[in-house]
């Protein structure tokens, strides 16, 4: 029986990751809807990437425990997308499963997926069958099956590599849109992906074991701006700092040289890895130095009077400005959109949408970055609710999500918001507000389809979606757009909020706008830019 190390392991892990990036496009191709989005494959790609970038980080020889924790917050932080959380929590489970084991067998790998499906499954509200969480199940019962059989570690993840990827094959049997679409699921064939590439490195089937890991470690050092304040007493502007590996370095010289560039110099540690600071004007000189002596990494570069200056600034702006009982975290694509929410009282907007959604750990910063007693996340796309409400179950003060599924949901909910109630009481209003908001989005079929009345759809046509189902297809954007409305009711409706997009003229706009009041007289029309990308309409009808 083979042995494997936790570096075999985690070779393996990046290998997975290298490899569903290069076939992320194959499994976006698979998503249902033909619109542009935050794609299946994409999500679980950067996803794992963040895994991989998190452990490279980790010390040599670090403990199981700290590669446990470095997996899993990696993916979690670097989760995007439903897809990218739910990928998430299926790697936080395998790492919970597996941590009362010493070995990797075929015991600890059936305990690690049974612990993923119990994890997975508690992430997801409603689980659907036919979906990445059915395939997980069916693989996580193939592990059990392999140690009930007594079968080798590496029969045991072939066997699960099989399974996994006949589960993709019956998704369409469970889920009748996929039937309807001629596809598997996307998420189901991602996570099939991983494990396959997992077990052919890990088996050693791709030929000769390279460092996979190395492709998440930066090829050049790594530069960042950060702040200090001890510029102060010194006559030089730039506090410099890297680490050197080298093994000719000679710490004598390198002081002595280090004083003819500035002041507070230090070169400590011993062959091959030193720690370098120094104080002064010319950084370029200081790098060129250590560069024909050795490798250099982890470079920070502090212009200490600017920074301390900003600081300043900063502080004095934070000690002035009034903490609000309540912020405000909204995501959004296209500058006009983001100007529109920051009107209506949302203190960081994050950029994000259909394009790229936006992972965890943005909207977490974000969160942490408004001055409020309790924050509020407007997700605005139905991809990025379960991220966040990841980062609000992570915020270090009190969080909540409204679940709104479009920008104008969000408008409509702010509109809601009374400064002087609870977090609950604002959460529960703005939900009931976002909820009377009826929203169109008007965009290029980006392939073949059916819309959901199953007439076809050829890849260019312009369709509509009404609340997330293609209600029309058209070979005008003023065309699909009369036909939502009146799919959407809009003869029961009082306003109506337009956004034109990135690229749509005025002038067109000006022409749709009174198209829709000559066809409703009594519909009140506020049309703005929005800025949108992909999307030359997006509105709503309350």
């Amino acid at each position: 029986m083979s042995t494997y190390t936790s570096n075999n392991i985690l070779n393996a892990v990046a290998a997975a990751a290298k490899t569903l990036d290069e076939r992320k496009e194959e499994v976006n191709r698979l998503n249902v809807f033909p619109v542009p989005d935050g794609d299946t494959g994409t999500n679980m790609s950067l996803t794992i990437q963040s895994v991989v970038g998190n452990v490279a980080n980790l010390a040599i020889g670090a403990s199981a425990p700290e590669v446990r924790k470095a997996i899993t917050t990696g993916a979690l932080m670097g989760a995007r997308g439903n897809s990218g959380v739910i990928t998430s929590q299926i790697l936080r489970g395998l790492c919970e499963g597996s941590q009362s084991f010493d070995t990797f067998d075929t015991a600890s790998v059936s305990a690690a997926f049974a612990k993923a499906v119990e994890v997975a499954f508690q992430a997801v509200r409603k689980p659907v069958e036919g979906t990445i969480l059915t395939v997980l199940r069916d693989a996580a019962a193939a592990a059990k099956n392999a140690e009930e059989e007594g079968l080798s570690t590496e029969d045991a993840l072939d066997a699960i590599v099989a399974e996994a990827y006949a589960s993709v094959q019956r998704t369409p049997d469970l889920l009748p849109v996929l039937k309807e679409h001629g596809v598997v699921d996307a998420g189901g064939f991602g996570l099939a992906i991983i494990f396959d590439a997992f077990t052919a490195a890990l088996l050693g089937r791709a030929g000769t074991m390279v460092d996979e890991l190395s492709f998440g470690r930066a090829s050049h050092p790594k530069v960042e701006i950060e702040q200090v304040n001890d510029w102060e007493g010194s006559q030089y502007r730039y506090c410099n700092e890297f680490l050197v590996d080298s093994d000719t370095l000679d710490r004598e010289e390198a002081l002595n040289f280090l004083s003819t560039m500035g002041d507070c110099e230090l070169c400590v540690g011993d062959v091959p890895k030193f720690k370098v600071h120094v104080h002064s004007d010319h950084p370029d000189q200081v790098l060129a130095y250590f560069l024909e002596r050795g490798q250099v990494s982890e470079v920070f570069i502090h212009n200490m009077q600017m920074q301390s200056a900003e600081r300043t600034e900063k502080l004095a702006a934070e000690e002035e400005a009034e903490k609000k009982p309540v912020g405000f975290v909204a995501v959004a694509a296209g500058e006009g959109n983001a100007a529109i929410l920051k009107s209506l009282g949302v203190d960081v907007v994050v950029s994000g949408g259909q394009t790229m959604n936006p992972s965890t750990k943005d909207l977490l910063d974000a969160a942490g970055a408004v001055n409020a007693d309790a924050v509020i996340i407007l997700p605005n796309n139905s991809n990025i609710i379960m991220a966040a409400n990841s980062a609000a179950e992570l915020a270090e003060v009190p969080c909540a999500v409204v679940p709104t599924k479009s920008v104008p949901q969000a408008f409509s909910a702010l509109f809601a918001v009374d400064q002087d109630a609870s977090l609950e009481t604002n959460v529960e209003e703005m939900t009931e507000a976002a909820a009377a908001v009826k929203t169109g989005e008007v965009t290029w079929a980006t392939r073949d389809s059916k819309d959901a009345e199953g007439n076809p759809i050829a890849e260019g046509d312009v369709i509509g979606i009404a609340d997330g189902s293609i209600e029309a297809v058209d070979d005008s954007i003023d065309g699909a757009v009369l036909t939502l409305l009146e799919k959407m009711d809009a003869d029961d409706a009082d306003t109506c909020t337009i956004l034109a997009g990135e690229g749509y003229a005025d002038a067109d706009l000006e022409a749709l706008v009174e198209k829709i009041e000559e066809a409703y007289e009594d519909l009140e029309v506020d049309a703005q830019r929005g800025e949108q990308p992909l999307y030359p309409i997006v509105f709503s009808v309350e």
